[in-house]
């Protein structure tokens, strides 16, 4: 963290990094899937979901500012991909029952917004080698980046905490990951459905779209609740003793 002496320059470059970072998440990325839509007709999926993962791999980046990432950090993060993969491969039998965002917004509260979006972005993309890869995985990378980000986004406002005291944190943490998926991620992963499935682009089938999916995010938030409420405290203790030894990744 810097010292008092250049707060000033740290929070005005801290403020440049956050805008190019919006910039390519929220524009560059929804225009990389619009782009694959129009002119490619979802056909070169992997070649957009390669593209994403290199423009979320910019804000990350830019969280080193003048330094290079060092190995460790960068292992860490894998991990964590891992992990999230992991989480989602261990219940496929369960319908619509995924862990894995609880690992992708817990990794945007330890390390910041730009890892939560590089994390899900990652973790989607890889864990459709099992789960199958189509025209639906940009969108899932975008959903599930999303979900990373604004974790990290609510902790660094203070609203989650990177270091839970208490029950009352925990549970904060849980009833976020529940609402997250039902109002965020959820809607995001219908948006896909809507265009990669829907036959009529009508008021009616959107709302059967939408409708469609709200217990299914319900399910799908409820297994975020869960991990978050048996696993979150811990793994965030440890990512932050992590975190201080070795000065990883200051948001």
């Amino acid at each position: 963290m810097p010292g008092k002496y250049d707060l000033s320059q740290y929070m005005a470059a801290r403020k440049k990094r956050t805008i190019l970072s919006a910039a390519i998440i929220f524009a560059l990325v929804p225009l990389t899937i619009y782009a694959g839509i129009r002119f490619l007709g979802d056909r070169k999926y992997l070649l957009m979901s390669l593209l994403i993962i290199l423009e979320t791999m910019v804000p990350f980046v830019l969280v080193f500012e003048s330094r290079k990432p060092q190995a460790r950090e960068l292992v860490i993060l894998a991990v964590l991909c891992a992990l999230a993969v992991a989480s989602r491969a261990a219940f496929a039998a369960v319908p619509h029952f995924k862990p894995m965002l609880a690992i992708v917004m817990l990794t945007g509260i330890a390390f910041g917004p730009e890892a939560g979006f590089l994390c899900g972005a990652i973790s989607g993309f890889t864990s459709n080698f099992i789960f199958g890869q189509g025209p639906w995985t940009p969108w899932q990378m975008f959903a599930y980046g999303i979900g990373g980000l604004l974790a990290g986004l609510f902790a660094m406002w203070g609203i989650l905490k990177k270091a839970p005291k208490g029950w009352k944190d925990v549970i904060i943490l849980a009833v976020f990951g529940f609402f997250g998926i039902l109002l965020v991620v959820g809607p995001l992963l219908d948006t896909s459905t809507f265009f990669t499935v829907a036959t009529s682009y009508d008021a009616a089938s959107v709302l059967a779209v939408y409708l469609a999916g709200v217990p299914v995010n319900c399910v799908h938030g409820a297994a975020v609740a869960l991990t978050m409420l048996l696993f979150g405290k811990p793994l965030l203790e440890r990512l932050q003793r992590i975190q201080i030894k070795y000065g990883m990744m200051e948001p």
